[in-house]
Formats: structure tokens, sequence, C-alpha cells
């Protein structure tokens, strides 16, 4: 498989990448700093997306229902040289099905995890997955 991305910006303004029919605003000013997601904001927003892809991809996979995911990402950025390190993720998955088998799950996201296994290979990565009733 191969992807493609394309993205500009121009001097004293914003930047915006373009996939597919969206847009994605990004910022590269100060002042948009409370405002746009500056790159590392992206960076986890794109780990955090693969993660829920892949709990719809695993709920087919492994036959359970649920109603809603959502995942929270914090992550240290190291200074020499600079780059991200110390991700961690919590995931939580509502639903009432018993078929959802958490650990299973974690396992299955952590192994075939495009965007989890590329970081991983760079940093650590940890994360926990919870099941909430509904």
């Amino acid at each position: 498989m191969k992807y493609f991305s394309k993205a500009s910006s121009s001097s004293k303004n914003n930047g915006s990448i373009q996939i597919k029919a969206s847009e994605i605003g990004f910022g590269t000013t100060p002042e948009s700093s409370d405002t746009l997601p500056n790159p590392a904001e992206l960076f986890l927003g794109s780990f955090s997306s693969c993660i829920l892809k892949n709990v719809e991809r695993f709920s087919i996979l492994m036959n359970f229902e649920y109603s809603q995911a959502e995942i929270t990402v914090s992550a240290t950025r190291l200074e020499k040289p600079p780059r991200m390190d110390d991700i961690y993720y919590e995931l939580k998955i509502y639903s009432q099905d018993q078929n959802l088998n958490i650990n299973l799950l974690k396992k299955n996201i952590e192994k075939f995890g495009t965007i989890f296994n590329t970081v991983k290979a760079s940093c650590s990565v940890n994360g926990d997955i919870k099941k909430i009733p509904e």
C-alpha cells in the first residue's frame, strides 16, 4: 500500500495538509499556538486514529459490538535531539458485549497497527484499555 498527503504554508501564515477530500489546518505561528494543532499534536492524532481504526476493524474480526471508543494520548518531548518519547494511551470502549476480550484486543492493536508499530520502533509506548459499561 502507498499513502499520499500534500501540505503547504506561506510565510507568517499557518499551514494545511490535504489528504483525499479533507483539509487539516495546523499552526506554524506563535499566534496560532492556542487554536490550531502543532505538528506534535498531529502526530499524536495520527497515533490515536490508528488505534481507533483498529478497534473498528477488530470489532468485526473478534465479533464484538461497542457504541463508542475514545482515546487520550500523552507524550513527552525530549530536547536532544528533539523527539517524542514515553507515549501513553488510555482507550475506553463503551460496550455491554461479553465477547469483548480486552487483552486480545490490546494484543491485536499493538501487533497490527501500522502507525502504532512505526511509533513503537522509535520510542516507548504503553497503554491501557478499559471497558466501560453502557
